[in-house]
């Protein structure tokens, strides 16, 4: 019985990571209607600023280092936050409505990101800003009377074409310099260390030790979770959100910025992805491909706890996770060694990491033969109508 639970506490630490994921993506595809395929590689985005803020609280001495994953987790949350924001006001909204070229948008969204995070180097970077600089320079200082024409909006699109080719021109030019073309980080995967008040045992239950970096994961799990049922049902914010998510043309109709709304929600439901990323990065190596891993499962958590549901999502995190564990490491053969032939030859079929997703597979989908609408259904954008 001590493996069986040891292995539980491996699912619940795994249904805590799911729950990091899913939860950011909750908000977004729940209330929001928006199927953000991009969702992990916002993770990614995450996970490696943690590794930049590791690596600049190295030479502030050890002491100074074992704080610097609080930092990170704050960091994590606000960038990823305005990754978020941008993208909400720059390509999601003019997408309403519009499910397929929202999916096929935010695919393309997760392509460049993986990409940027591969190549990414200094010329590249200061070439992105000259562009972004000169786009914004034409927009901020064309005459009123210019901006009043009805074929501006083709010379603002020339304008950036131009201001792009200006900044890939740059970032060319730049790389002559092997200093400013050097890239960051890199195809490979990265590491981060632990702070060492994470590493180690944090005590032990019935002779069973309780890892760290496990129990911590559970923790930030549960208290991401309380607050954002705190702000969704007690802030001026959250109860917008809901009010829009339930009536969005009542809502605007009331005076509540509807389009202030999409982007505070697309921001949060982006920084707790980022929070996610960050936390995987304790778990082991983290790389560009990061978000391929988990944005599967997220999808598989919100499709069974049911859409936007957030006590749903809880649920559904921590049985996927329970059952990855017990049943892909095969610790059921090994606590149960009397277990009849038929029934021991289908666990030790699915005793696999691979395999055990294959029956969370059929799971859901006998799952949704009868509750199409998943555990707990709640009403929302896409369904309103």
């Amino acid at each position: 019985m001590e493996l069986i639970f040891s292995q539980l506490l491996d699912g619940l630490s795994i249904g805590s990571v799911l729950l990091l994921a899913a939860t950011g993506l909750a908000i977004v595809f729940g209330l929001m209607g928006v199927i953000n395929l991009a969702h992990g590689e916002l993770m990614m985005v995450g996970a490696y600023v943690t590794f930049v803020t590791q690596n600049m609280f190295k030479p502030l001495g050890e002491g100074v280092f074992q704080l610097y994953y609080f930092f990170a987790l704050f960091f994590a949350f606000i960038i990823t936050g305005i990754v978020g924001i941008l993208l909400e006001r720059t390509l999601i909204r003019q997408l309403y409505g519009r499910p397929l070229e929202t999916l096929l948008a935010t695919w393309g969204v997760s392509l460049v990101l993986i990409q940027f995070i591969r190549s990414v180097s200094t010329s590249m970077v200061l070439g992105i800003l000259i562009a972004i600089l000169l786009g914004y320079l034409s927009q901020r200082f064309s005459p009123a009377k210019l901006k009043s024409a009805n074929f501006y909006p083709y010379l603002s699109g020339f304008a950036w074409v131009v201001a792009s080719a200006i900044g890939f021109i740059s970032i060319n030019a730049m790389t002559a310099s092997k200093m400013l073309s050097k890239a960051w980080f890199g195809p490979r995967n990265i590491d981060v260390t632990a702070p060492k008040w994470l590493q180690g045992s944090w005590g032990s239950i019935a002779g069973i030790e309780l890892p760290g970096i496990r129990i911590f994961i559970i923790i930030l799990s549960a208290l991401l979770l309380a607050f954002v049922a705190w702000f969704l049902t007690k802030s001026v914010w959250g109860l917008r959100i809901r009010a829009v998510t339930q009536n969005r043309q009542m809502s605007n109709c009331l005076g509540i910025p509807t389009d202030s709304v999409d982007s505070i929600t697309f921001g949060i439901g982006s920084g707790l992805a980022g929070v996610a990323g960050s936390a995987i990065t304790l778990l082991g190596s983290v790389g560009p491909n990061l978000g391929a891993a988990y944005i599967v499962s997220c999808f598989m958590v919100i499709v069974l706890g049911g859409v936007g549901n957030l006590v749903g999502t809880v649920i559904a995190s921590m049985m996927l996770g329970i059952i990855q564990s017990i049943i892909g490491s095969g610790a059921i053969l090994i606590a149960f060694d009397n277990i009849p032939a038929g029934p021991a030859a289908v666990i030790e079929f699915f005793a696999t990491t691979s395999m055990s997703y294959v029956l969370i597979f059929i799971f859901i989908i006998t799952f949704l033969q009868f509750k199409p609408t998943g555990m707990f259904p709640q009403k929302g954008r896409s369904v309103e109508s």
